[in-house]
């Protein structure tokens, strides 16, 4: 018998109604319609498969692209007391048959599985075994080519369908726009679907943009501002070390998050964040993704990130409680330049696409119309040192070619080699005194390789080789050495990939074949990064206004807190006289710059820069050689 979505609802979660679009897509769920649901972040998403499949007899698959994500889930319905089973990495075939026996077998209601581990001919006819009673495709914009964080693997969800035919299924995302909603759509094969996209207003949170050349100063402040946890996102690993470090030494309790640290090491530093034992949280965008803190009153962008989309589901973790929160992104002239470099400079074209191809089938000789079906082991780095090919971009083109059939990528190479020194620098010289044919590759590492002795960083043993008249091999073997005498920490991943060519050597054929796709997708993304750029830029639209339009939500309401719209609001003339004479009172006691007369002063940062201005204009004050501010003697 079917029970009431409301008191399943109100049972596991406590609460007494639904809210905006959840009651809808349930209903249509249970009525066996195929559902589109895109709801922002912390919008309810995982209730609206989770409580029509506890509605009724069955189980529910899930396909999820985070292995952290899956456990997240898995470990708050178990704790619910809700038998849910998560198909991760590094389980032995065994275990796997058993667990799929207990899907089965012993009454489980959320078996979720990664897109690749859906590809498995077991898991395909197991789950034909299953009695599933609903079908959850979440983070479905990875299943776009159109998208940010496109999975080749998500475009064989649709094999459900097949699986199990007859069954609802139910698409989920946070940000997507209107063209990847209907890619969505058409690659799971969605039958007259529902779409629900709900407003994705958030009328708690302030958005704003901050030039600042002293960008650390600027966080340190903003972080000082805030009481309640915060998020601070970057986009390398070294930079969360390097920030975190920072604000633990101006006061602040601070901790980092990337995807280079081990498991145990994540589950500490979250837990203590989440615990609150530490305020701030310095991360990649590896961190935020299902972790869910209410409390969360401030996320700093301290770089550019490369969309809208990732942007507003980051600064979407803000404000959760519904209590005022702010999304600050912290720029300045040097930043635009280095995202259009990071995220557009290796986009490869498709011009370097068919070098690329050339050079691969040339590098294994492989004759025209051959080599289908064939397998090789290529050494990246030294493939790319043999036609002077850049690293980042000749691995973006593989990654294409992958995505596109015409080679098939190991995973592997995902990984990295990365050293990280365990030893001081007196330990070091000492151990050089009495290992002298180490000096040559030790000092290399040192003199290219900055904070090496703070963090695990990627290293290239070809470059080291080169520097150093020493082969490969003899770097590596260096390198394990090392590790041995204990001097530094070393994870080794050999430049060796396996390729396997999936279709016969037609050389510019073979590209042209999907050439206007590849074009298309690196429109969008430069598109995407141009959006993200004018929305800095923009000076004249209200922020929150600019992020709605982009998402096509049309709304004539400024949301009155952002820098923008604080721009428009007229200015107080009698506040700023009463601050000017505020400054003189300052400066008559004592030279001081305008940090340290924002800090004296009570009033809004801008209003105090406004005076300054003035009081300039009107030669009152005048800027010394230290750039203090000092009256002007008549």
């Amino acid at each position: 018998m079917q029970q009431h979505p409301k008191e399943i609802l109100h049972k596991f979660w406590g609460f007494p109604d639904f809210k905006n679009s959840q009651e809808d897509i349930i209903s249509a769920v249970l009525n066996g319609q195929d559902v589109m649901a895109l709801l922002p972040t912390g919008g309810g998403k995982s209730l609206c498969y989770q409580i029509p499949a506890l509605a009724r007899d069955g189980i529910c698959i899930v396909v999820s692209p985070l292995i952290a994500l899956i456990r997240n889930q898995v470990e708050a319905l178990k704790k619910l007391g809700i038998k849910a089973i998560a198909l991760t990495g590094g389980i032995s075939f065994d275990e796997v048959n058993n667990l799929l026996d207990n899907c089965l077998y012993g009454n489980y209601k959320f078996l979720y599985l990664s897109p690749e581990r859906l590809q498995q001919q077991l898991i395909q006819e197991r789950i034909r075994q299953m009695n599933v009673n609903l079908i959850a495709i979440d983070e479905a914009h990875c299943i776009s080519q159109w998208g940010n964080d496109f999975r080749p693997a998500y475009l064989e969800c649709h094999l459900l369908k097949e699986l199990v035919p007859n069954i609802p299924m139910i698409a989920l995302t946070a940000t997507a726009t209107d063209m990847v909603v209907k890619d969505i759509c058409n690659n799971l094969q969605l039958e007259q679907p529902l779409v629900v996209k709900d407003s994705f207003s958030r009328n708690n949170i302030t958005f704003s943009v901050c030039w600042e050349q002293d960008k650390k100063y600027r966080l340190k402040e903003l972080c000082g501002q805030t009481k309640t946890s915060t998020i601070v996102y970057v986009r390398s690993r070294k930079m969360t070390l390097e920030l975190s470090q920072y604000l633990s030494q101006q006061g602040h309790t601070a901790t980092f998050f990337h995807g280079g640290i081990t498991k145990k090491e994540k589950d500490t530093r979250l837990n203590q964040w989440l615990e609150n034992k530490v305020k701030i949280m310095v991360a990649t965008n590896a961190f935020g993704m299902g972790i869910d803190k209410a409390d969360v009153g401030l996320v700093v962008h301290y770089q550019i990130p490369d969309s809208m989309e990732n942007y507003f589901q980051e600064a979407g973790r803000a404000g959760r409680d519904g209590n005022p929160a702010s999304a600050i992104l912290i720029t300045n002239r040097t930043d635009e330049a280095q995202v259009r470099k990071q995220f557009l400079g290796v986009l490869p074209d498709v011009d370097f696409l068919k070098l690329l191809y050339r050079k691969l089938v040339n590098y294994f000789q492989i004759p025209f119309g051959e080599g289908s079906g064939e397998t090789f082991q290529l050494p990246f780095n030294s493939f790319c040192d043999t036609y002077k090919l850049n690293t980042t971009l000749t691995y973006n083109g593989l990654r294409l070619l992958d995505q596109n059939s015409v080679i098939s990528l190991t995973e592997a190479f995902s990984q990295k080699t990365t050293v990280r020194m365990m030893a001081s620098k007196r330990e070091i010289f000492d151990y050089l005194d009495k290992n002298q044919q180490t000096a040559p590759i030790i000092q290399t590492i040192l003199r290219t390789y900055g904070g090496i002795f703070d963090f695990d960083t990627k290293i290239n043993p070809l470059v080291i080789s080169k520097k150093t008249n020493k082969t490969e091999n003899e770097v590596i073997a260096v390198l394990e050495k090392l590790e041995k005498d204990e001097i530094i920490e070393y994870h080794a991943q050999h430049s060796d990939l396996e390729i396997t060519f999936l279709v016969p050597r037609e050389d510019e054929r073979t590209i042209n074949i999907f050439a206007k796709k590849i074009k298309q997708i690196q429109q969008v993304k430069k598109d995407n990064v141009e959006s993200m750029l004018a929305y800095i830029e923009n000076s004249k639209l209200c922020r929150s206004r600019r992020i709605l339009s982009y998402f096509g939500e049309t709304t004539t309401e400024n949301c009155g807190k952002c820098d923008v719209c604080q721009q428009k609001n007229p200015i107080n003339n009698n506040i700023i006289k009463i601050i000017e004479q505020d400054i003189l009172q300052i400066l008559m006691v004592k030279k001081e710059n305008s940090r340290g007369l924002i800090k004296l002063l009570t009033y809004k940062e801008s209003s105090v820069i406004l005076a300054l201005q003035r009081l300039l204009e009107d030669q009152r004050i005048r800027v010394n050689s230290i750039n203090q501010y000092e009256i002007i003697e008549r």
